[in-house]
């Protein structure tokens, strides 16, 4: 068992270049390589049990696509000593609430609980890792809930289909990264028990997951009940992780797309973004939140209120699918643009290009900065009042970097940006020749005679 202890004390004021953010961290990893991090909070008597694992959509096989949501749903359908039913029924009586989510890089699992009720957590979570319950009428029965899924969130929503499946095709050349992350019909059809059961073998493993404690614990005991509930789950071998790397010669795409539910048109577009806690990295980071940071942000400012020409925005790096916290490159710096009808896609492109030419002409003014800063600092340390977002994040810095300890100096990384470095990160990476589109265009289905 390798062990790391990062000491610190618990506070939240602000530096003059930073925010004193001091998360108690202890890190180790069990001899099944499953990494744990224990973050102790007692101002709550509340406890996170927040289980990532290193696989997301990125990770699929061509054929395969939208197993990890898949698994998504199959965890929740059972286990040896947790029948079906049994979780759900377990922390709800408990007090607790529990969910899961599928991302582009990791899928994951949490409860939030009594903080006198963390073995019930670390139960269901080890006894699903050990013996999930995978059966036909499981596999059947979650087959049709993603597809219903689907045609609820996806199929019957506007926008959506054009940010889901259409938009990753334009942003990417590798197949990886363009395929739809909640999947094809097609391949969820074909899906087996013996292709799911491979699939749970390989990625749901210890030596693949990252198990978070955050909250009020007790490091000793959660230790001994940790290694209780997860030291004789056996490892298995180390994926492979599939190269995500672009082509050197891809090219940026534009499209349109004709939504027939949308009944005011959209734009998205996008550029390559940086390596990830590179200098541009952190850079475009402080400049999205220039553009988009509030109501007084340049993108409030100029084409909500000034031009009057855009309805609703948003923007990050990684997006639609993610944002800082958990961009991984190969990425895009995108935003999504709903626009007035009287106004095109290309005019709503335009005038985003226009506020990057301001920023990529001159430096940002220090005070404009100063705001954007506080924006951002004041957003995050509010968000680190939950045990919950401290032990997602944690769990990125770890799955992402290996330094879950990046949670308590990353701020002052954000804060150092200096209005030069943000300017150099404009031209280099915000450049049209570099941009693809996609226009998402009104179209009402016919009415029927």
């Amino acid at each position: 068992m390798r062990t790391h202890i990062f000491t610190l004390l618990l506070s939240g004021s602000l530096l003059l270049n930073g925010a004193e953010v001091s998360v108690p961290i202890e890190k180790y990893t069990l001899s099944n390589g499953m990494r744990v991090i224990l973050s102790r909070d007692k101002a709550v008597p509340v406890v996170s049990v927040y289980v990532m694992y290193g696989v997301g959509a990125r990770s699929e096989e061509r054929g395969r696509t939208g197993f990890a949501h898949l698994f998504e749903h199959m965890m929740f359908q059972g286990s040896s000593n947790a029948p079906k039913g049994v979780h759900f029924k377990t922390v709800e009586s408990n007090g607790g609430n529990l969910n899961g989510s599928t991302h582009s890089d990791y899928t994951d699992y949490f409860e939030v609980l009594p903080s006198n009720k963390v073995a019930v957590g670390l139960w269901l979570e080890s006894d699903r890792m050990r013996s999930l319950a995978i059966t036909d009428e499981n596999l059947t029965n979650q087959k049709e809930a993603v597809k219903q899924e689907r045609r609820l969130s996806f199929d019957n929503q506007p926008y959506a289909t054009a940010i889901v499946d259409h938009w990753p095709m334009l942003a990417f050349k590798n197949w990886q990264s363009y395929h739809s992350l909640i999947g094809s019909y097609e391949d969820l059809n074909a899906a087996s028990v013996k292709d799911v059961s491979a699939f749970f073998k390989t990625y749901y493993a210890p030596n693949n997951a990252i198990l978070v404690l955050s909250g009020d614990i007790d490091n000793a005991a959660a230790k001994k009940l940790i290694q209780t509930y997860f030291g004789d789950i056996p490892a298995q071998p180390q994926p492979k992780h599939p190269d995500l790397s672009e082509p050197p010669d891809a090219a940026p795409g534009t499209k349109v797309y004709k939504d027939p539910l949308a009944n005011v048109p959209g734009v998205v577009t996008g550029y390559p973004g940086p390596k990830r806690r590179s200098a541009d990295y952190y850079s475009l980071a402080m400049l999205d939140v220039l553009l988009t940071g509030g109501e007084s942000s340049r993108f409030q400012l100029n084409l909500v209120k000034g031009k009057q020409s855009v309805v609703s925005y948003e923007a990050n790096l990684g997006w639609p699918f993610g944002d800082a916290s958990d961009y991984k490159d190969p990425n895009m710096y995108a935003m999504f643009f709903i626009h007035k009808p009287n106004f095109t896609g290309k005019q709503i492109v335009d005038q985003a290009q226009e506020e990057f030419a301001k920023i990529q002409k001159e430096p940002v003014d220090p005070k404009e900065l100063a705001r954007a800063r506080t924006f951002l600092l004041a957003s995050r340390l509010n968000s680190l009042q939950s045990s919950l977002t401290r032990a997602r994040l944690l769990a990125q810095y770890e799955l992402f970097d290996g330094k879950p300890e990046l949670i308590n100096t990353e701020l002052g990384l954000y804060a150092a940006v200096t209005p030069e470095q943000i300017q150099a990160a404009a031209k280099k990476y915000l450049t049209p020749e570099k941009r693809s589109v996609l226009e998402i265009v009104p179209a009402p289905k016919e009415a029927k005679p």
